[in-house]
């Protein structure tokens, strides 16, 4: 069995070397981790056309509720990490919630909160969720004008296990 490298030491944990010297993905076995409680918190930042979204907020899109809608799907999408990105694990998430902001005129803030008590983080969790309600927008107002853009996909904050608590500063 090969060493697996410490998540301090800068190499990439689900990449390991095979007999042949390649590189091999590899999904890290948490079995022997400690459940501890786990939160993060993502965004996506989505901006329409000048107009746009003020239109969508007064008078809904043309598919019906769309945030309520996003909100749904965003909620979908973090139940659902472990099967669209492939070194993720399945997990009992505790708590999965949606916000949406105007951050700017023309911008509509998601953000994405996510919490368990597991081996593992759920920061992909928290940012599959946002990237759905994001998407989900984006199809749900795309008849209205389709120079909408998804600017931001990221991760604000993260907490419990080895690694504690970080914050993009």
């Amino acid at each position: 069995m090969e060493a697996k490298p410490s998540p301090d030491s800068g190499a990439l944990t689900h990449v390991k070397r095979g007999a042949d010297g390649r590189s091999e993905s590899q999904m890290v076995d948490v079995g022997s981790k400690t459940p501890s409680d786990r939160r993060a918190l993502a965004r996506a930042k989505v901006r329409f056309p000048s107009g746009v979204l003020q239109g969508i907020l007064e008078d809904g899109g043309p598919k019906g509720p769309i945030l309520e809608v996003s909100r749904v799907a965003g909620l979908l999408g973090a139940k659902r990490t472990a099967e669209l990105i492939p070194m993720c694990h399945p997990l009992g998430l505790h708590h999965v919630e949606l916000h949406f902001s105007v951050a700017e005129p023309d911008v509509l803030e998601l953000r994405c909160s996510a919490s368990v008590t597991g081996p593992t983080g759920v920061e992909m969790e928290a940012m599959v969720g946002a990237s759905l309600a994001a998407l989900t927008l984006y199809d749900m107002t795309k008849g209205v004008d389709k120079g909408i853009v998804i600017e931001t996909v990221e991760l604000l904050e993260k907490s419990g296990g080895k690694s504690g608590t970080w914050s993009k500063g």
